[in-house]
């Protein structure tokens, strides 16, 4: 089985929050395709990376689903649609091989 992770920003680039419907929408799309979600928001946590030269710094949300197997092909339409409505150079989605107990 495999865990899925996103990372989403909470805020556009010039700063404004985005609305809880946003948030709202890619967790209903989530459950619908992975059967649940989980979805950690309430406590952001920060995300920080160097940009050429620039320490550039987001609060960001974590998805998480489990999964299967990974659909590559689906994955890569999720990702560019977020990128798009979230109006991002790029969303970060892992994945990692879990055991479930």
């Amino acid at each position: 089985m495999k865990s899925i992770e996103i990372f989403l920003p909470m805020k556009a680039n010039d700063g404004t929050p985005f609305r809880g419907e946003v948030f709202d929408r890619i967790e209903d799309e989530l459950t619908e395709k992975f059967g649940g979600v989980t979805a950690y928001k309430r406590a952001p946590a920060e995300g920080r990376w160097n940009s050429g030269g620039e320490m550039q710094v987001d609060q960001i949300a974590i998805f998480e689903v489990v999964a299967d197997g990974i659909d590559h092909a689906w994955w890569k339409r999720f990702r560019a649609a977020l990128e798009e409505s979230l109006r991002q150079e790029k969303i970060l989605i892992t994945a990692r091989e879990i055991e479930v107990l």
